[in-house]
């Protein structure tokens, strides 16, 4: 808190309100339909936005992450309590709030292990292809309630396009008006009039125009509004602390903790991503477990960072995570004091504004810089997106996990290794890469760029091998390391078996610049004694100097190339040219 608590203001109240607000509006048909999903009576939704909300904003890293009841962990609630207790029953209702106490646990522990380094591991391409997938699955999703359709796609990309298609005969236009409209509303203040809330008005003019509407065609036309909500505030409550129930719940309650922090840190990372802000894995992690602790006992199940309304939330210009709580404190006086006013807000508006939410969040501009630097970069970003729309979205973000590491692997387990030759110039004790340049005879230089650890063992090895294939009579090789960070224990075996064996062929292995815990590993290890620290030099040694006294006197004289200036004046044993 002491992060962001120096940005609170008038200004930033204001336009926290403002942004707490919109979410509220947006929240009250989504908690019922998450609710709805995860077999929970639809007031249970309601109670997952308030207590968790409060928590996570006040607790966690993130400016702008909403949390709450998501859909993808209203699914698996569903599926992984339903086959212990009857949905809806008091049963199934205290397994449940057993559950998210014990995922808010685990996510506590992990926080106090400092685990939020996880959260590294979801690279910046990953984020952008998940951002990307996440917004057209929210836009298909709402195809239905903006063209006032009827069918189910169970939150699918293909089975919603695919139902959309079929049903397209049946659109209802007095609906698709509503939404028409709402959307105009909302494009039209956001360029012209970007100072006021363009989410609100386009609101409150979807909202006027469908009364007008009605009142022109003496019923309602189709045009549906939220339905009926629960006046009530979360009842206190107790999870069960049997010694049966959390050993039944165990294995759900891990599987459930990872796809719960998982959404949290992508979305927090994409959202921060857009915003510039650095996400700390570890409060995250300790905000959201904090979270689902305490909504436990506040009739809330488990919650996580909701992409929704984390997107509107930073969308309609929140300033800090006071936005969420004034979240929370709108929705408590809606369910106190306003319910009834729900009924004028049409679905179709909605539907309008989560399209300009999903636009918004397509980060063009990346995913063009990404196509244009890398395609590996392009391949993660894509698999990332096409799983988002193609399996479950916590799948998605696994996969694209997964690719980033492999290709991070398959890439440094192939160090570079450059061939190179002295700096031109008298006085010059550096190298530089090699062009058209001559190869001395005896001597091979090369930089090696990238970390010499178990996986890059063969490809080193082949390269090694390569070189004395390529050139037999060069028998010295030194390796220009200021590229080379790391060597573990296998890489430092490797090194120790090519100076062993260059010796044996009266040559030598040698390093310039190795940094110091290199240096330390081959030490650790045993190996340096195999190498000799005579064979390390540091940036500023004239190392030609120091190696061209060990080479072949009788091999230089007959030497074409002649490349150093040592080699123009007196062989290596002394002798004058």
């Amino acid at each position: 808190m002491r992060r962001w608590w120096p940005l609170v203001g008038r200004y930033s109240l204001r336009k926290d309100a403002i942004a707490g607000f919109t979410g509220t509006v947006i929240l009250l048909p989504q908690a019922v339909a998450y609710a709805t999903i995860a077999g929970m009576p639809a007031a249970y939704g309601l109670y997952a936005a308030i207590a968790p909300v409060i928590i996570a904003a006040l607790f966690g890293s993130s400016l702008h992450l909403v949390s709450g009841p998501t859909a993808a962990l209203s699914i698996v609630v569903f599926s992984t309590i339903s086959p212990l207790a009857e949905p809806g029953s008091q049963t199934y209702i205290a397994y449940v709030l057993t559950l998210t106490f014990m995922v808010g646990v685990i996510q506590l522990g992990l926080a106090f292990a400092r685990l939020g380094m996880l959260v590294n591991f979801i690279s910046h391409s990953v984020v952008i292809g998940f951002t990307a997938g996440a917004a057209v699955l929210i836009a298909t999703s709402q195809l239905k309630n903006f063209f006032g359709l009827d069918y189910s796609s169970g939150g699918e990309f293909y089975p919603a396009l695919a139902n959309f298609a079929r049903t397209a005969g049946d659109i209802n236009w007095h609906v698709a008006g509503v939404g028409a409209v709402t959307l105009a509303a909302g494009i039209l203040t956001r360029r012209y009039a970007r100072r006021l809330p363009y989410m609100i008005i386009a609101m409150v003019v979807g909202s006027l125009y469908a009364l007008g509407v009605q009142s022109a065609l003496g019923h309602d036309g189709g045009i549906t509004t939220v339905s009926e909500i629960p006046r009530s505030l979360p009842p206190l409550s107790m999870p069960m602390f049997s010694a049966d129930v959390l050993r039944q719940l165990g294995a759900i309650a891990l599987a459930v903790t990872l796809l719960s922090l998982t959404e949290a840190l992508s979305i927090a990372r994409a959202v921060g991503a857009k915003s510039g802000q650095h996400i700390d894995g570890n409060q995250e992690f300790f905000g959201q477990g904090l979270a689902n602790v305490v909504g436990s006992f506040f009739s809330a199940y488990v919650s996580s960072g909701s992409f929704t309304r984390s997107g509107i939330n930073y969308e309609a210009g929140a300033v800090t995570p006071l936005a969420s709580v004034f979240s929370a404190f709108f929705l408590i006086l809606t369910l106190l004091f306003f319910v009834p006013l729900a009924r004028y807000l049409p679905i179709a508006s909605m539907a309008a504004i989560l399209f300009m939410v999903a636009f918004s969040l397509i980060d063009f501009r990346h995913i063009a810089a990404t196509l244009r630097s890398s395609r590996r970069e392009s391949a993660v970003l894509f698999a990332t997106l096409i799983s988002t729309l193609v399996f479950q979205l916590e799948f998605a973000i696994y996969s694209g996990v997964i690719l980033s590491l492999i290709l991070y692997l398959e890439r440094t387990s192939r160090p570079t290794i450059r061939p190179a030759v002295p700096a031109p110039g008298p006085g010059q004790y550096h190298f530089v890469p090699q062009h058209d340049e001559p190869d001395c005879c005896q001597l091979k230089m090369a930089f090696i760029d990238g970390d010499v650890y178990f996986g890059a063992i063969d490809h080193v090895k082949r390269h090694f091998h390569q070189l004395e294939v390529m050139n037999p009579a060069q028998k010295h090789l030194l390796l220009l390391a200021p590229g080379m960070n790391y060597i573990d224990a296998s890489g430092a075996e490797l090194l120790a078996d090519e100076a062993r064996r260059r010796r044996a062929r009266n040559g030598g292995l040698y390093f310039h610049r190795l940094n110091e815990q290199a240096v330390q590993t081959l030490d650790d290890a045993g190996h340096m004694r195999d190498i000799g620290r005579e064979n390390l030099f540091s940036i500023g040694q004239d190392v030609i100097g120091e190696l061209y006294p060990r080479f072949d006197s009788d091999v230089c004289a007959h030497c074409p190339t002649r490349i150093f200036e040592q080699c123009r004046e007196r062989l290596p044993d002394g002798r004058p040219r």
